[in-house]
C-alpha cells in the first residue's frame, strides 16, 4: 500500500480546537465524499492533544514545534495515484485543496508519500 502523510499546522487565526473541529466535522466528510473517485482506501486523522501533555516528551528530544494534527491516507497501489487523471479526479482534488486553504497553513505543513513497512501489530 502507498500512504500519504500530511503534517498539519493550523492557520494563525484559528485555535487548535477550532482547527480540529473544522478538520473533523467539515473536511473529513468532504474527503469521504470523494473517496471512491480518488480511490482512497483509508483516511485517518491524528489530533494532537494539549501542549502540556507533549512538552516533556518534546523537550527530551529537542523537538520542533508540534503539529496540530497528522492526516494519513492510504491507496492500494502507486497505480491508483499515477497516470492520466479523469476530470472527476481533478475536480475532487481541487475541492479538497480549496477546503484545506480554509484551515491549514499549507506552506508550514509538509506532506509526503511513503510505503508502509509493518514491523509488528
Amino acid at each position: 500500500m502507498i500512504k500519504l502523510t500530511f503534517c498539519l499546522h493550523r492557520l494563525p487565526h484559528l485555535t487548535r480546537a477550532e482547527f480540529q473541529d473544522y478538520w473533523r466535522n467539515h473536511h473529513a466528510p468532504l474527503v469521504a465524499s470523494h473517496r471512491a473517485v480518488l480511490r482512497i482506501r483509508r483516511y485517518v486523522q491524528l489530533h494532537s492533544v494539549t501542549d502540556v501533555m507533549n512538552e516533556s516528551i518534546a523537550a527530551s528530544r529537542q523537538a520542533p514545534e508540534m503539529y496540530d494534527g497528522v492526516a494519513q491516507l492510504w491507496w492500494d497501489s502507486i497505480a491508483d495515484l499515477t497516470g492520466e487523471q479523469s476530470e472527476a479526479q481533478r475536480a475532487a482534488g481541487l475541492a479538497l485543496l480549496e477546503d484545506e486553504r480554509k484551515f491549514i497553513d499549507l506552506p508550514r505543513s509538509p506532506l509526503f508519500f511513503g510505503e508502509e513497512h509493518v514491523i509488528f501489530g
